[in-house]
């Protein structure tokens, strides 16, 4: 399957590179970040042994046009997109915190529900509640953003400030785009007949000191959607919902004995699922943005990004 899960480009001006989970990122002069999207697939912080197709484009694609469409509330580190897998944006000192932000009882908040906990990160989740409820007003859960390998870790807002890892003033204002940002993509998701569960946003600072959004937004991998129509219904029966996230990949893991945990051994993937999943990400690109997937030429990938970076950087 042509897909690209690694990279070793050597642009002009390039300073250093830094590999994610999902993302590499290659340090430009004057002050540029470039970010390549593979199409690694990363569940339970663990990379999965094979890439799945057009995985990164998608992502890339949403993040582009969901900052765009948010440009006008929180400002973006982007600059430019010359190829469908790579943005290039100015570089950022990235805060050490995931903002986690949901709306509803879903996912991870949901199985520490089922477990008997009522705090998560330090805010309260009332009684009473089943999985997949809206929360009464939206809940802010961050994580510490981990190195790749190791786990995110819940933290609560008052030990991110009592730690020094976020100042308060400058946490404040993540707290606060963070709402805004949520508040834009539900009602974007709305137009779509879509339900935006839960969401997570990663900020950074630039070299002039300005607070801005960086990494992805509402994308597959870093939201959970819900469809709309059908939603109470669901709630009522006690159906589970339908949904638009990769949280089908991780109960399908979960399934197959693996969630993350020392000793467990990610399950193999056989090229008929990572089609499926495949044709998931596609099907979750068209319903968040309303559009048709347009696929990229995938005959040599690493040779199609390093010619349209040169091209621009040329320019």
């Amino acid at each position: 399957m042509n897909t690209i899960t690694d990279t070793n480009f050597n642009f002009p001006g390039q300073q250093s590179l830094y590999k994610g989970k999902v993302r590499e990122v290659y340090t430009l002069e004057n002050d540029l970040l470039l970010m390549v999207a593979t199409d690694r697939l990363s569940a339970f912080d663990v990379v999965m042994p094979k890439g799945i197709p057009y995985k990164g484009q998608i992502l890339n694609q949403i993040a582009t046009k969901m900052m765009k469409d948010t440009e006008d509330i929180v400002p973006n580190w982007l600059v430019a997109t010359p190829d469908p897998n790579v943005a290039i944006g100015h570089r950022c000192e990235p805060f050490k915190v995931e903002m986690v932000i949901r709306g509803f009882m879903s996912g991870h908040a949901a199985r520490e529900y089922k477990s008997g906990k009522r705090m998560l990160c330090g805010v309260a989740m009332p009684d009473g509640m089943t999985e997949n409820d809206p929360f009464p007003t939206p809940i802010i859960t961050p994580a510490t953003k981990a190195e790749m390998g190791d786990h995110d870790e819940d933290i609560s807002r008052e030990d991110i400030i009592a730690k020094g890892i976020v100042a308060e003033a400058d946490y404040l204002i993540l707290e606060d785009y963070t709402r805004k940002l949520f508040q834009r993509g539900t009602a974007i998701a709305k137009k779509r007949g879509l339900i935006l569960v839960d969401t997570k946003y990663e900020f950074g600072k630039t070299s002039d000191g300005r607070i801005v959004l960086i990494d992805e937004i509402h994308t597959p991998d870093s939201s959970r959607y819900f469809y709309m129509d059908g939603y109470q219904e669901r709630q009522l029966t006690g159906e589970p919902q339908k949904q638009l996230s990769k949280e089908f990949v991780r109960q399908w893991l979960i399934q197959n004995d693996f969630q993350g945990l020392e000793g467990q051994k990610v399950p193999e993937m056989s090229d008929e699922y990572i089609t499926t999943v495949s044709d998931r990400y596609i099907e979750l690109y068209e319903n968040i943005t309303g559009e048709p997937f347009i696929k990229a030429d995938v005959s040599n990938i690493n040779k199609r990004i390093e010619k349209n970076v040169l091209n621009y950087l040329n320019q």
